[in-house]
């Protein structure tokens, strides 16, 4: 009987052992644990970041500086092994965005890291919202590999941008930046080179004012 009683009161110790540790996880961090993970994010120290993110951190928590979650600024800032180990986090969203509106799949394809931008596919990363999409940014960086990834998995020819910059579409991107390659190829997928934006102007008639006169012609049939 003496036994069955300590055995109890062995395993209520534990259990109030754990809802305060718990309890201790719950707690908002402190500003300097913020800042301290955000900058091991930065400087791709996955160590400390596998440390602290889902028990003193929050993995989708946004950087003060910046805004950005952690996922989103460890690509931007090329820390390889932190990206690795966020996307093999459970906690961590990959719809999370910064407060501009970026996601981890936007950042990849800007950043032409086509790695990360399959693997974030491969976990399901969604190709397609409502304004900015990544094959915006592939198309304005220029990385035709990942724009030709991006329409595999479905990705919208002809998405419009947000109204307020402008309601531009990928191939428009790609004529004002004069990605010769990303045009050629939104073109032969079957982009709509007659839409307009909200100033009137079309993909040849951007890429014209930008001064790539042969892109305009190829553009605008001639």
């Amino acid at each position: 009987m003496r036994i069955v009683r300590s055995m109890a009161r062995m395993c209520a110790a534990g259990v109030l052992s754990v809802v305060a540790v718990g309890a201790i996880a719950a707690q908002a961090p402190t500003e300097k644990q913020v800042s301290s993970f955000f900058r091991a994010v930065q400087m791709d120290d996955a160590s400390t970041v596998r440390k602290m993110v889902g028990t003193v951190v929050n993995a989708n928590e946004l950087n003060p500086l910046g805004g950005e979650p952690a996922l989103v600024l460890a690509i931007r800032e090329g820390s390889a092994a932190v990206v690795q180990d966020l996307l093999a986090h459970p906690g961590t969203d990959l719809e999370r965005k910064a407060v501009n509106g970026n996601t981890a799949l936007m950042m990849a394809a800007f950043k032409r890291d086509g790695d990360t931008v399959r693997a974030l596919l491969d976990k399901g990363a969604k190709v397609n919202q409502p304004g900015w999409t990544a094959l915006h940014y592939a198309a304005a960086s220029g990385d035709a590999a990942i724009a030709q990834l991006l329409i595999e998995r479905g990705a919208k020819l002809d998405a419009l941008s947000p109204r307020p910059s402008g309601a531009v579409t990928p191939l428009m991107m790609a004529a004002r930046e004069g990605q010769d390659g990303i045009v050629r190829l939104l073109l032969s997928k079957g982009a709509n080179a007659g839409l307009k934006n909200t100033e009137g102007f079309t993909a040849a008639q951007l890429a014209k004012q930008a001064g790539y006169d042969k892109l305009a012609g190829l553009l605008s049939g001639r």
